[in-house]
């Protein structure tokens, strides 16, 4: 959600009441020609004016007005200036008025608003007398300071005193307790309020709001919202952001309504608030209302609305929209440009399509380009969504050359950028790299061990991955259920069923993990890949939920390749009723009785796609060479320059089966009405893509495809003979896992094929 200004006033202690009965309205000096004074450097940022009057302070010859001293502190303030601020100190101490309690009060907030808390303290110490504005000056400059624990300390201090909390006390010990998470003492203080009647009070309901919402207890922050007398701005937004904080979108939506209803008009961060919770619902018309409300009211160019704006637009889609606003700002932050660059990211997860997807990546790309051409630094937000883009392309080139730029602005140190370096090199096939990058980080967290224990069992290296986690316990990082999902991963891999078992018994025992959907299918895996198909079986009467589509698609896995029909047959029916409109799901069980010549239940599945209108797989893949995809479908009619890929792959083909490879690809794949001529059999597009990239790149150059679908078997097994073949790697990321064939070898260990 977006962040909301500080409901405390700002943090800033408002002494205005008592400021207009002691400050003079401007500086109260007349200007004469005077000797120089010994503050020169630190004043000359200052205004001739200020410079006049402090060095008549300075000269000491008359006795100045305690209040003439509060203009020249407030310019201190604005310039940030301790050392003037200090040399004023000294005058008043000179001058004998450091008993004035307005004053010495009002120099506690310069020395805090400055951030030096220790002067402020000494200040403080020092006064013969307090009142509840010196309590309150000191614990605001103590919050504003990142010390909470220190201004809780002088809450309790005041109590102890007998001091009588304002509200705005009490909002700061509020603030305090919620940037300390001590939130069972916000409800101690919270007593208090509730004691003197003052839960309708606009700035403590506005706190108390914030303070139940950051506990997590939205009921509670809804109900001191209600309290509310005269709610404000502030009191609405904290309200609506309280319900984006803790899941209720549409509380915070209803809450939004309710606001115009009564008159109140949304600033920048309702604005921004609001529309967060329309990108969780993905609410895309309310939004675009939203939109139009914000140009009426004048937040047309508005930086952080038009960011908002524009994110909504990407994550649903509207990516013309996105751009229009993106193209139209006269003046684009870094932020925006981030925005743009992680909207279009996640694009990638929420396109209806591969094609779709991938060309948000490429646009992303694009986009982290005209930044760079534009002159402006990237930051480690920047390339971590960049990465994470090169990632999911499998666009190994374009990764490397941000990891240039990565090692050249600086970044190469930050654990974010780090860890992501790590992901891609692992997603892109290149687990040498990975390796390397995760050496070379000088700081690592848990989320940076787990990532490379993950690349390591995803690429076949148990023994790394399994040595790589006893090390991150050795030096005392406590792994988490994703670290463990790695280890199981690895154990399956290899085989290793003691450890794997002995694993799974230490992260329930020992982490007190409880297990989850993803630890039951790395140990199903390993007792297929076993051909231990019972025990797999097994293992899913255990778990305390139902199996999801994953797993299913496992155990059939295991059943076909060791001849356990029956049970694949009921693996497949159960994925079926698990996603009834999965056309992959229907084609897999197509095949599967097709192959067992069930003609009665072909017919039966056949009936069942037709009533529930499944159509032919989209069956897309792609390839990047020189910075330009290249696209192919199964079944497309091959023109220049893609016209000799058929001759080269019937080459390949013909050699491949000298070597033993045999051709069972099932036409299931098509549509009945299709013309076999356009579709012929072994020319699914992972096998155009990588001819074409075999015709295309260098001879010791890998290929990277990405594939919109599962690889069928035959691809599968192509794949193998062809990386022997050509002595080439082939990086083939499907609709399931990353499929790495070297000299023969897949590292899914042939059992991530299914149709």
């Amino acid at each position: 959600m977006a962040s909301l200004p500080s409901i405390v006033a700002g943090n800033t202690l408002k002494l205005e009441n008592e400021f207009k009965k002691n400050i003079a309205t401007s500086l109260p000096f007349e200007k004469k020609n005077h000797s120089p004074i010994i503050l020169d450097k630190a004043t000359e940022s200052f205004n001739l004016e200020f410079k006049e009057a402090l060095s008549l302070i300075n000269e000491g010859s008359e006795k100045v007005e305690s209040a003439s001293y509060v203009p020249l502190l407030q310019e201190c303030i604005k310039k940030n200036s301790v050392s003037v601020a200090e040399a004023i100190h000294g005058h008043i101490i000179k001058m004998g008025i450091h008993e004035d309690l307005f004053l010495m009060t009002f120099l506690v907030n310069v020395y805090a608003k400055c951030g030096i808390m220790g002067s402020a303290r000494k200040v403080f110490d020092n006064l013969p007398k307090r009142n509840v504005v010196t309590w309150t000056s000191l614990m605001s400059g103590y919050v504003q300071n990142a010390q909470p624990e220190a201004a809780i300390s002088v809450f309790q201090e005041m109590l102890e005193a007998g001091g009588f909390p304002t509200n705005y006390t009490l909002g700061v010990a509020f603030n305090a307790c919620s940037l300390l998470g001590r939130f069972e003492l916000g409800k101690q203080i919270h007593a208090y309020v509730v004691k003197y009647e003052i839960g309708d009070d606009t700035s403590i309901g506005n706190v108390l709001c914030s303070l139940y919402s950051k506990s997590g207890n939205l009921d509670s922050a809804v109900k001191a919202f209600r309290m509310i007398a005269d709610k404000n701005v502030i009191s609405w937004t904290t309200a609506i952001s309280a319900c984006g904080d803790n899941g209720d979108s549409a509380m915070g939506l209803s809450l939004f309504v309710d606001m115009l209803c009564a008159g109140v008009e949304p600033n920048e961060f309702t604005f921004t608030s609001v529309l967060s919770l329309c990108c969780i619902m993905q609410a895309l018309k309310i939004g675009s209302q939203i939109h139009s409300l914000s140009i009426k009211l004048g937040y047309g160019s508005n930086l952080r609305v038009t960011n908002s704006i524009m994110y909504l637009y990407l994550k649903n889609g509207w990516i013309i929209e996105a751009k229009k606003l993106f193209d139209g700002m006269e003046t684009i932050s870094l932020v925006t440009w981030n925005a743009m660059i992680a909207g279009l990211a996640q694009m990638m997860d929420l396109g209806e399509d591969g094609m779709t997807a991938h060309s948000s990546g490429f646009e992303a790309l694009n986009t982290f380009l005209r930044l760079h051409q534009s002159g402006m630094k990237p930051d480690l937000f920047t390339f971590s969504s960049v990465l994470s883009v090169c990632s999911s392309l499998v666009a190994l080139e374009q990764g490397e050359q941000i990891h240039a730029q990565v090692i050249k602005s600086g970044f190469l140190s930050d654990i974010v950028v780090g860890t992501a370096l790590v992901n891609m090199y692992n997603k892109c096939g290149s687990i040498d790299r990975a390796s390397k990058a995760f050496v070379e980080m000088s700081t690592r967290t848990l989320i940076s061990w787990t990532s490379m224990i993950t690349a390591f069992a995803q690429h076949g290296y148990s023994k790394q991955a399994l040595q790589l986690f006893e090390d991150m316990r050795f030096v005392g990082v406590r792994p988490n259920k994703v670290t463990f999902v790695g280890v199981l991963s690895a154990c399956s891999h290899a085989g290793l069923v003691e450890e794997a078992l002995a694993y799974f018994d230490m992260m329930k025992k020992e982490y007190k993990i409880k297990p989850v959907m993803d630890h039951y299918a790395c140990l199903i895996d390993m007792f297929v890949r076993l051909d231990r198909i019972d025990e797999a079986f097994d293992f899913v009467k255990k778990m305390d939920f139902e199996p999801n589509e994953f797993i299913w698609s496992l155990l059939i896995a295991g059943c076909r390749s060791h001849g356990k029909l029956e049970l694949g047959f009921y693996a497949a029916e159960q994925l079926l009723n698990l996603n009834p409109k999965n056309s992959e799901a229907y084609f897999l069980l197509l095949n599967m009785y097709l192959s067992a010549e069930r003609w009665k239940d072909v017919s039966r599945v056949r009936k069942l796609m037709k009533d529930e209108k499944i159509g032919k797989l989209k069956d897309w893949s792609w390839i990047s060479i020189r910075d330009k995809v290249h696209s192919f479908r199964t079944g497309d009619r091959l023109n220049p320059p893609y016209e000799n890929i058929d001759n080269f792959l019937s080459e390949l083909h013909d050699q491949a089966s000298t070597m033993g490879f045999e051709l069972h690809t099932t036409l299931e794949l098509r549509n009945e009405e299709d013309d076999e001529a356009t579709f012929p059999k072994g020319r699914h597009s992972e096998k155009l893509a990588v001819a074409f990239g075999l015709l295309r790149t260098p001879s010791a150059a890998p290929i990277r495809v990405i594939k919109s679908i599962s690889m069928c078997r035959d691809c599968h097994s192509f794949m193998k003979f062809i990386s022997q073949l050509t002595s080439r790697k082939i990086l083939i990321r499907d609709s399931k896992r990353l499929h790495k064939f070297v000299n023969g070898h897949c590292s899914c260990g042939d059992f991530g094929s299914l149709v």
